[in-house]
């Protein structure tokens, strides 16, 4: 049972969206999430999908994002916005895929909790290697972030891998080395209830027993935990911060204080800046189903700043779909009162669209609350979104531009019957 609710809880996780705002990416594309097979030793049977941005750095960095119980990496890329951020800057995305039952990862047998020991995380080193050398991925620019048992696993990986991993995001985790087992069981009540309390210290030495000699730097970590987890209960974010502060050699008390947003209280430690060696985000009253900041974890990787050049912006007029009109496609991730919306536009004439303003209408009183790869406004249920300066163009012959939505409903939220594009009807897809 309490296996099944933590499965649950991580599902709603990784469908929910930065809670900070707009996150714009560069010009909707062809780039595509792609599945890896033969990708190197892979003991934990794991499967590997790609996403490579178009227009990626010349020497990317490389962020490894981690599914939660009963996910996959599909999902996670559909269900975040790492991918759209990879857009903008440049980086490749690794996700990863659990296939024993339950689509947990491992992060809790001895051979996952030691350094090339097996199972899951020696999986995970192959992608990276793999990625490296085909996409000439920067060595020096590696990260891992991850929500519920994605979490746990970029906490494994940072443990075992100091010298390959340069900082992690930890969405609603518990320390390295909390829920090991034995047995052969892959369930701690005990962790997951919080209920394991230790020194800085000895939380230190499990992950500097995970690489035995190591001396080099460490991995700098975001942390980020709601009060009311009811799966993985909030005392694991105070054991984590203890773990980490140990590891850089670190006072336990904040240099920094801050409220990024109502309810949040960030600390770091270390340091005052934005990359601080270690950083700490606790929600007030939020359960397990946490929203993920893929934005605000980028922003700590350093990602945020270097990005392939952007298209210049359009100044040219709206034009009607041309002969042989358009599609649109709908899919929705729901949990509870909430939803993300992805709508993706395609243009089957031959001639270009060169300004694109979309309308439809909610039928059971959803409302629109922040949008990406496009300006998106509501007027009681009619919703109308337009193009923003990157994305104007719609190629013909199939070209499409895509963009997204998180929005609040009541318990019914069916999808639009209908879509116009410049006025235009277009096919439902």
């Amino acid at each position: 049972m309490r296996r099944s609710r933590h499965a649950l809880g991580a599902l709603c996780a990784a469908v929910l969206l930065a809670a900070t705002g707009l996150i714009l990416a560069p010009p909707a594309s062809a780039a595509a999430l792609t599945e890896v097979t033969n990708f190197g030793t892979n003991p934990g049977n794991l499967r590997m999908h790609l996403y490579v941005p178009d227009r990626v750095a010349a020497r990317p960095a490389i962020v490894v994002a981690v599914h939660y119980c009963t996910g996959s990496g599909p999902a996670f890329h559909s269900g975040t916005q790492f991918a759209s951020l990879a857009d903008r800057y440049g980086f490749i995305v690794i996700y990863p895929s659990a296939t024993r039952s339950g689509q947990c990862f491992d992060v809790y047998s001895p051979e996952a909790l030691r350094r090339d020991g097996g199972s899951d995380p020696v999986s995970i080193m192959s992608m990276v290697r793999y990625a490296q050398q085909r996409h000439n991925g920067d060595p020096g620019r590696v990260y891992a972030t991850g929500v519920s048992s994605g979490a746990m696993m970029t906490n494994v990986l940072l443990g075992d891998y100091p010298d390959v991993f340069k900082a992690g995001a930890a969405f609603a985790g518990v320390p390295f080395g909390c829920f090991a087992t034995t047995g052969g069981s892959t369930w701690n009540s005990e962790c997951a209830n919080g209920q394991v309390i230790k020194t800085a210290q000895e939380w230190g030495n499990l992950v500097r027993n995970a690489y035995p000699g190591y001396s080099g730097p460490r991995p700098r970590m975001q942390l980020w935990h709601g009060t009311a987890d009811e799966t993985l209960r909030y005392p694991n974010f105070g054991e984590e911060i203890k773990q980490w502060t140990n590891v850089h050699g670190l006072s336990q008390t904040p240099a920094f204080t801050d409220s990024p947003q109502s309810g949040w209280t960030r600390t770091r430690y270390g340091s005052t800046g934005a990359t601080a060696p270690v950083e700490a985000i606790s929600m007030q009253g939020v359960s397990h189903n946490l929203p993920v900041s893929a934005a605000e974890a980028i922003r700590f990787f350093g990602l945020d700043t270097a990005a392939p050049p952007t298209a210049p912006p359009t100044t040219r007029p709206p034009t009607p779909p041309p002969s042989g009109g358009c599609a649109v496609s709908y899919t929705v991730n729901g949990w509870n009162t909430g939803f993300t919306g992805n709508v993706r536009i395609v243009n089957n004439s031959s001639a270009p669209i060169n300004g694109w303003t979309l309308a439809f209408g909610f039928t059971a009183g959803q409302t629109v609350t922040s949008a990406w790869n496009g300006t998106v406004t509501q007027a009681g249920s009619q919703v109308t979104a337009r193009n923003v300066a990157y994305n104007a163009t719609i190629a013909g012959n199939g070209g499409s531009q895509s963009f997204g939505f998180q929005g609040t409903h009541t318990g019914s939220n069916p999808p639009p019957n209908s879509f116009s594009l410049n006025g235009s009807p277009c096919t439902v897809a």
